[in-house]
């Protein structure tokens, strides 16, 4: 090897880490926390809208034809189709999951929006292009204005989505980082019940010569896209992206202002090695599919993935018209629609509390194990109660069902809701961080997509077998988090990757037999690989120029010292190797 040794010791350079809870910091992190209420007020203006009689008889005659059919036999004997099928409109499907496709394709460019012009540049272009969209929505004279107003509502939720836990993970203190990460998904679930009870008081407005209640619904959607706007125009960026952009010396002056403190040479340090060991990396993509990645790949792909097939938007997207389809009034079904929202902000206020003091896989498994149980208890019921001939299901099967889907939003918002962005935005190092958090934005977007366009098909297919068919895919998820992946409460995000080299699993994957011997030892120089190798496994020897001339933690986990770098860094070269796995 080009010359390095490494020195070891219980006691990584985070330990050196000062920092103090401050009020900039938590303001800083409120506003660009309000990029959830983008995504959260349109899942739940979506939801209700689209079960309002007045808009589905403007733009989706035909499930106005046979919603007011389903409405009015219902009081009258038997009725002629399944009420299941209520809803199968493929066209109605397509107008919810629009935005998703949009979202997806934004998300891929929001990977180099935040890395050449930062991630408060990003957010601010999110809340601008979310204010075309809600105008454009707004204001909808048919079909195609709606769904290109959809369109400019993806751009900014892709923007935001991708962009927002990235600053947050990137501004907040280690040991502060769930609890204030999570206040993007505490926004998200603020703007759902705004959302819901906005459509609970607009319902009725559709007398004629009035405004149309749906479109001051969707059109209050430019309030917290204002909201981020402007209040991004006020934030600092990230002192990692600031530094990584090659403004060095500003980036300082806003970590010792986050941290409050002018103590922060080791996360200075920590920060400028890792953005100069990702400058050495030209492939990013390659970087991120090489084995070195595959742990911190596989969650930036499979979470958004297990968040959406959890079944949760099942909820969000259609609880209104589920309730209409099990018999419900269009009062009563927004009415249960809020109250689900409800639930949501108060549980996610449970994560706040426990994800810095439990950790992220406890929470995960327990709410994972919540959701099975009520979604094997929905179907039963529904199986058991709901008469397809009638449309009637009695009312104590009908509360439970109600009280079930409060439970099983309650387990989610306190887990995969929140953990689904906390987690992705966090393992990885700078290197793939933007990019890794792109695709799983992206991940979420698809697989949402998916559930939009199609679940109100499965739920004509498969009817009461659509809770079975999410309540597998929780168990797989479930048996993931256990296994799979690593615990990472308390783990500075620029010492991540040495969490991978410890777990059971993935240090078979990402490490060689001979990498995982001089790991275990402490030592690289037994790899034959530089730094610079080791830390984006690039093909073929880099030379020690290519290595930034500073210590370094590589993916390994270890701090290696090139041969010329200056002596006063060998102190410094330790690894913690306490971290829970």
């Amino acid at each position: 090897m080009g010359g390095g040794l490494v020195v070891t010791a219980t006691g990584g350079r985070s330990t050196d880490y000062n920092s103090k809870p401050t009020v900039y910091v938590f303001v800083l992190c409120l506003v660009a926390s309000s990029a959830g209420a983008l995504f959260g007020y349109d899942l739940g203006i979506t939801g209700g809208v689209t079960s309002m009689p007045n808009f589905l008889e403007k733009f989706f005659p035909s499930t106005y034809a046979k919603n007011q059919e389903h409405q009015a036999l219902i009081d009258g004997g038997e009725i002629a189709n399944n009420p299941y099928c209520t809803y199968n409109d493929m066209k109605l499907q397509a107008f919810t999951s629009t935005l998703f496709l949009s979202g997806l394709v934004f998300a891929i460019i929001a990977n180099w929006s935040t890395k050449w012009y930062g991630r408060r540049f990003t957010m601010i272009t999110a809340g601008a292009a979310f204010i075309v969209g809600a105008f454009l929505m707004a204001f909808a004279q048919n079909l195609p204005m709606l769904v290109v107003g959809r369109a400019f509502l993806g751009w900014g939720v892709g923007f935001a989505n991708q962009s927002a836990p990235l600053y947050l993970s990137e501004m907040a203190p280690a040991q502060l980082r769930g609890a204030l990460n999570i206040g993007f998904q505490m926004a998200t679930t603020l703007g759902i019940l705004v959302a819901g009870l906005i459509n609970y008081g607009t319902q009725h407005m559709d007398k004629p010569g009035q405004l149309a209640g749906w479109r001051l619904s969707v059109g209050l959607a430019i309030v917290p896209a204002l909201v981020l706007f402007f209040g991004g125009l006020l934030l600092p960026d990230t002192p990692n992206g600031l530094i990584s952009r090659g403004k060095v010396q500003e980036g300082r002056r806003v970590l010792e202002r986050v941290r409050g403190t002018k103590s922060v040479d080791a996360e200075f340090t920590d920060i400028c090695e890792a953005v100069e060991v990702s400058k050495a990396i030209s492939g990013k993509w390659r970087a991120l599919f090489s084995k070195k990645y595959r742990g911190v790949l596989a969650v930036s792909v499979l979470i958004p993935f297990f968040q959406q097939f959890s079944g949760i938007n099942t909820i969000m997207f259609y609880a209104a018209e589920l309730f209409q389809v099990l018999g419900s009034g269009q009062n009563s079904s927004l009415l249960n629609t809020v109250i689900i929202g409800a639930v949501n902000v108060a549980s996610t206020v449970v994560a706040i509390v426990m994800v810095d003091r439990f950790g992220r896989k406890l929470l995960f498994v327990e709410g994972g194990i919540q959701m099975l149980v009520c979604f094997i208890a929905v179907a039963a019921i529904m199986g058991a109660s709901f008469n397809t001939q009638t449309g009637h299901i009695a009312n104590g099967p009908a509360a439970a069902i109600i009280v079930f889907e409060c439970l099983f939003t309650a387990g989610f918002a306190w887990s995969w809701g929140p953990l689904g962005w906390l987690v992705p935005s966090e393992v990885h190092s700078i290197e793939t961080r933007s990019l890794g958090m792109s695709i799983a934005t992206c991940s979420n977007f698809l697989f949402s997509f998916i559930i939009g366009q199609w679940y109100l098909t499965m739920l004509c297919s498969m009817e009461y077998g659509t809770y079975i068919f999410f309540a597998f895919w929780v168990v797989m998820m479930t048996l993931y988090v256990i296994f799979f992946l690593p615990e990472t409460k308390g783990v500075p995000v620029e010492e991540m990757g040495f969490i991978w080299r410890r777990h059971w699993f993935w240090k078979n994957v990402i490490m060689t037999p001979a990498e995982r011997a001089a790991f275990e030892k402490g030592d690289v120089t037994a790899t034959g690989m530089t730094a610079a190798e080791i830390e984006g496994d690039l093909p073929g020897k880099a030379s020690d120029a290519a290595v930034p001339q500073v210590a370094r933690l590589s993916m390994a986990g270890e701090y290696v010292k090139p041969a010329n770098a200056p002596e006063a860094l060998g102190a410094v070269n330790t690894i913690n190797t306490d971290y829970k796995v």
